[in-house]
Protein backbone atom coordinates (compact mmCIF):
# COMPACT_ATOMS: atom_id res chain seq x y z
CA UNK A 1 0.00 0.00 0.00
CA UNK A 2 1.51 3.49 -0.75
CA UNK A 3 -0.12 6.79 1.23
CA UNK A 4 0.50 10.41 -0.10
CA UNK A 5 0.43 12.19 2.76
CA UNK A 6 -0.18 16.48 2.20
CA UNK A 7 0.78 18.67 4.81
CA UNK A 8 -0.74 21.45 5.89
CA UNK A 9 0.18 25.31 6.14
CA UNK A 10 3.38 26.33 8.37
CA UNK A 11 4.19 22.36 8.51
CA UNK A 12 6.51 19.83 7.06
CA UNK A 13 6.25 16.12 5.38
CA UNK A 14 8.05 15.53 9.08
CA UNK A 15 4.24 16.70 10.08
CA UNK A 16 2.71 13.60 8.88
CA UNK A 17 5.05 11.25 9.53
CA UNK A 18 4.39 12.10 13.56
CA UNK A 19 0.71 12.19 12.64
CA UNK A 20 1.44 9.06 11.24
CA UNK A 21 2.84 7.32 13.67
CA UNK A 22 -0.21 7.98 16.30
CA UNK A 23 -1.67 5.34 13.53
CA UNK A 24 0.00 2.04 14.51
CA UNK A 25 -1.41 1.78 10.77
CA UNK A 26 0.08 -1.59 8.69
CA UNK A 27 3.14 -1.77 7.07
CA UNK A 28 3.08 1.08 3.98
CA UNK A 29 5.25 3.48 1.44
CA UNK A 30 4.56 6.91 2.53
CA UNK A 31 5.17 9.44 -0.07
CA UNK A 32 5.47 13.06 1.80
CA UNK A 33 5.98 15.61 -1.03
CA UNK A 34 7.22 19.41 0.53
CA UNK A 35 5.19 22.85 -0.06
CA UNK A 36 7.45 26.00 -1.04
CA UNK A 37 7.83 27.56 2.12
CA UNK A 38 5.44 25.29 3.95
CA UNK A 39 2.38 26.51 2.13
CA UNK A 40 0.56 24.62 -1.14
CA UNK A 41 -1.17 28.43 -1.73
CA UNK A 42 -0.90 31.83 -0.26
CA UNK A 43 -4.15 32.84 0.84
CA UNK A 44 -7.20 31.37 2.87
CA UNK A 45 -8.43 28.62 0.90
CA UNK A 46 -11.69 30.35 0.61
CA UNK A 47 -10.70 33.25 -1.37
CA UNK A 48 -11.52 33.45 -4.77
CA UNK A 49 -9.12 30.96 -6.68
CA UNK A 50 -7.23 33.09 -8.69
CA UNK A 51 -5.84 34.81 -5.07
CA UNK A 52 -4.34 31.43 -4.90
CA UNK A 53 -2.77 31.01 -8.07
CA UNK A 54 -0.90 30.47 -9.42
CA UNK A 55 1.22 28.57 -5.96
CA UNK A 56 -3.04 26.42 -6.25
CA UNK A 57 -2.10 24.99 -9.65
CA UNK A 58 1.35 24.07 -8.73
CA UNK A 59 -0.01 22.03 -5.66
CA UNK A 60 -1.78 20.28 -7.16
CA UNK A 61 0.62 19.10 -9.90
CA UNK A 62 2.72 18.12 -7.27
CA UNK A 63 -0.17 15.80 -5.97
CA UNK A 64 -0.54 15.06 -9.79
CA UNK A 65 3.46 13.99 -10.32
CA UNK A 66 3.57 12.35 -6.87
CA UNK A 67 0.46 9.82 -8.02
CA UNK A 68 1.58 9.46 -11.05
CA UNK A 69 5.45 7.90 -9.79
CA UNK A 70 3.46 5.29 -7.44
CA UNK A 71 1.69 4.09 -9.70
CA UNK A 72 4.74 3.90 -12.00
CA UNK A 73 6.45 2.39 -9.14
CA UNK A 74 3.88 -0.51 -9.43
CA UNK A 75 1.41 -0.16 -6.82
CA UNK A 76 -2.25 -0.91 -7.72
CA UNK A 77 -5.00 1.83 -7.58
CA UNK A 78 -6.99 0.42 -5.37
CA UNK A 79 -3.66 0.38 -3.21
CA UNK A 80 -3.21 3.70 -3.01
CA UNK A 81 -4.53 6.27 -0.31
CA UNK A 82 -4.53 10.00 -0.49
CA UNK A 83 -4.12 11.87 2.91
CA UNK A 84 -4.14 15.33 3.82
CA UNK A 85 -4.50 17.95 7.35
CA UNK A 86 -5.63 21.19 6.94
CA UNK A 87 -4.28 22.70 3.68
CA UNK A 88 -3.13 19.53 2.81
CA UNK A 89 -6.99 18.26 3.10
CA UNK A 90 -8.19 21.47 1.08
CA UNK A 91 -5.37 20.43 -1.40
CA UNK A 92 -6.61 17.20 -1.85
CA UNK A 93 -10.66 17.57 -1.32
CA UNK A 94 -9.90 19.83 -4.55
CA UNK A 95 -7.68 17.47 -6.60
CA UNK A 96 -10.55 15.09 -5.96
CA UNK A 97 -13.41 16.87 -7.41
CA UNK A 98 -11.19 18.53 -10.42
CA UNK A 99 -9.06 15.11 -11.02
CA UNK A 100 -11.68 12.31 -9.99
CA UNK A 101 -10.40 9.06 -10.23
CA UNK A 102 -10.68 5.79 -7.89
CA UNK A 103 -7.79 5.07 -5.95
CA UNK A 104 -8.26 2.76 -2.77
CA UNK A 105 -9.46 5.48 -0.23
CA UNK A 106 -8.73 9.37 0.98
CA UNK A 107 -8.23 10.76 4.70
CA UNK A 108 -9.10 14.32 4.47
CA UNK A 109 -8.84 15.98 8.08
CA UNK A 110 -10.14 19.37 8.15
CA UNK A 111 -10.75 20.20 5.02
CA UNK A 112 -12.63 21.33 1.89
CA UNK A 113 -12.91 22.58 -1.76
CA UNK A 114 -11.22 25.61 -2.74
CA UNK A 115 -12.99 29.02 -3.42
CA UNK A 116 -15.51 31.24 -1.84
CA UNK A 117 -18.71 29.77 -3.49
CA UNK A 118 -20.86 26.70 -4.09
CA UNK A 119 -19.16 24.08 -6.63
CA UNK A 120 -20.78 21.29 -9.02
CA UNK A 121 -20.01 17.99 -8.17
CA UNK A 122 -18.03 16.14 -11.05
CA UNK A 123 -20.62 14.07 -13.93
CA UNK A 124 -21.78 10.82 -13.35
CA UNK A 125 -19.89 8.42 -10.57
CA UNK A 126 -16.05 8.85 -11.13
CA UNK A 127 -14.80 8.10 -7.62
CA UNK A 128 -16.97 4.60 -7.78
CA UNK A 129 -17.35 3.79 -4.55
CA UNK A 130 -13.79 5.39 -3.26
CA UNK A 131 -14.01 5.20 0.52
CA UNK A 132 -12.96 8.84 1.78
CA UNK A 133 -12.61 9.07 5.52
CA UNK A 134 -13.71 13.19 6.74
CA UNK A 135 -13.21 14.46 10.16
CA UNK A 136 -13.00 18.15 11.32
CA UNK A 137 -14.45 19.74 14.74
CA UNK A 138 -17.61 22.04 15.71
CA UNK A 139 -15.71 25.30 15.54
CA UNK A 140 -12.63 24.91 13.59
CA UNK A 141 -10.33 28.09 13.30
CA UNK A 142 -9.53 28.25 9.35
CA UNK A 143 -12.19 25.67 8.24
CA UNK A 144 -16.15 26.26 8.66
CA UNK A 145 -18.08 23.12 9.55
CA UNK A 146 -20.20 23.80 6.76
CA UNK A 147 -17.47 23.43 4.62
CA UNK A 148 -16.72 20.29 5.00
CA UNK A 149 -20.00 19.16 4.86
CA UNK A 150 -20.90 20.87 1.70
CA UNK A 151 -17.25 19.01 0.46
CA UNK A 152 -18.33 15.28 1.98
CA UNK A 153 -21.96 16.13 -0.36
CA UNK A 154 -20.33 16.87 -3.37
CA UNK A 155 -17.27 13.79 -3.15
CA UNK A 156 -21.00 11.56 -2.26
CA UNK A 157 -22.59 12.78 -5.62
CA UNK A 158 -18.99 12.15 -7.41
CA UNK A 159 -19.49 8.86 -6.21
CA UNK A 160 -17.41 8.31 -3.42
CA UNK A 161 -18.47 6.31 0.17
CA UNK A 162 -17.55 8.84 2.65
CA UNK A 163 -17.65 9.03 6.48
CA UNK A 164 -18.00 12.23 8.12
CA UNK A 165 -18.30 12.81 11.47
CA UNK A 166 -17.45 16.22 13.37
CA UNK A 167 -16.58 16.35 16.43
CA UNK A 168 -17.23 18.81 19.17
CA UNK A 169 -14.54 21.66 19.82
CA UNK A 170 -12.67 24.53 18.99
CA UNK A 171 -9.20 23.37 18.21
CA UNK A 172 -7.36 22.53 14.86
CA UNK A 173 -6.42 19.68 16.08
CA UNK A 174 -6.34 15.89 14.70
CA UNK A 175 -8.52 14.24 17.23
CA UNK A 176 -7.61 10.70 18.54
CA UNK A 177 -10.73 9.46 16.82
CA UNK A 178 -9.83 10.68 13.81
CA UNK A 179 -6.73 8.46 14.15
CA UNK A 180 -8.14 5.24 15.18
CA UNK A 181 -11.31 5.76 12.50
CA UNK A 182 -8.07 6.50 9.68
CA UNK A 183 -6.06 3.66 11.03
CA UNK A 184 -9.04 0.84 10.87
CA UNK A 185 -9.18 2.80 7.13
CA UNK A 186 -5.61 2.09 6.52
CA UNK A 187 -6.18 -1.95 7.79
CA UNK A 188 -8.71 -2.34 5.87
CA UNK A 189 -7.23 -1.06 2.22
CA UNK A 190 -3.52 -2.97 3.17
CA UNK A 191 -5.66 -6.13 3.21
Amino acid sequence: MAVLTVHGRGQSPESMRDLTARLGAPPARFYAPAAPEGSWYPHPFMEPLARNQPELDHGLRVVEAVLTRILREGFARHRVVLWGFSQGACLLSQYLLDTPRRLGGAILFTGGHLGPDARPAPSGAPLDGLPVLMRSVERDPWVPRSRVAETAELLRRAGATVDLRIAPGDEHVVTDEACGAAARLLRAIGQ
